[in-house]
């Protein structure tokens, strides 16, 4: 029923969904210069695309159409058939907690607020074809380890900082979402036929000092762990659970961590 294109061959994200994903659909996932090359006759059977690659000038410059991905893509069509997964990011948001769709949205850095310029060229381009996810952090590790980075994941960062003999660590709460959870979510989203703009999150508060011990119980021996809230924040997922009816759940997420080094 659901035919799926997954462009960025290589991403953390794009190779897991494709993992994920093609246990229950038909899935391909390409690279983005190929497939904005194509004729767009060439996507008249998809269902679904999902677009996972992104240029490193989009996540550390200011904003530059060229290195849009989403609206170079979507910009080769005058009409849509099918339906179009933009990854967006919690960071567009005012930290707080519980923070919904309609929160307040103050990003901060090009990132994030190179998202927010996408988002509204998308909802302005083809709104009732878009499904924009607000994503918090997610876990897991990378299925091509030597692809070039456009950036660091929490993972990544944790790899770095785990050599390191001692070190002091800000115990802040943030939103985590497994990558299991997050390719179930997707599924579900696909499953749903669903459009719109919604939070994709655990909607749990997860303390860094929870999220180590999970991981490595040796390393969290090592960290001096500094009380504080700067930076700490949940986002509501509500809206979006009342359209899968899949509640992701904290122990879920603990289990995926304890296997990570395994």
């Amino acid at each position: 029923m659901y035919k799926i294109l997954i462009i960025g061959k290589r991403s953390f994200i794009g190779s897991n969904l494709k993992k994920y994903l093609s246990r229950y659909y038909s899935v391909d996932i390409l690279d983005f210069d190929y497939v904005y090359k194509k004729k767009n006759y060439f996507f008249l059977n998809y269902t679904h695309i999902i677009n996972t690659s992104i240029h490193k000038y989009y996540v550390k410059k200011k904003y530059i159409k060229n290195y849009d991905f989403d609206r170079k893509f979507i910009s080769k069509f005058s009409k849509i058939n099918f339906k179009y997964i933009f990854l967006n990011t919690r960071k567009i948001y005012l930290l707080n907690e519980n923070i919904t769709e309609n929160s307040i949205l103050k990003p901060t850095e090009p990132y994030s607020k190179n998202k927010l310029k996408t988002e509204k060229y998308l909802k302005s381009k083809i709104k009732k074809n878009l499904i924009s996810l607000r994503i918090s952090n997610v876990i897991g590790k990378r299925i091509f380890n030597n692809y070039r980075k456009t950036h660091n994941l929490f993972f990544d960062n944790f790899l770095t900082y785990r050599k390191k003999k001692k070190i002091k660590v800000e115990n802040t709460f943030k939103d985590f979402l497994s990558i299991d959870q997050f390719c179930k979510i997707l599924y579900l989203i696909i499953k749903s036929n669903i459009t719109g703009i919604y939070n994709l999150s655990l909607s749990k508060r997860v303390f860094l000092s929870e999220l180590i011990f999970w991981i490595d119980k040796d390393f969290y021996k090592k960290i001096e762990f500094i009380p504080s809230r700067k930076g700490s924040f949940t986002l509501s997922n509500k809206k979006l659970l009342k359209k899968i009816k899949f509640i992701p759940t904290k122990k879920q997420l603990r289990l995926f961590c304890e296997k990570l080094f395994k």
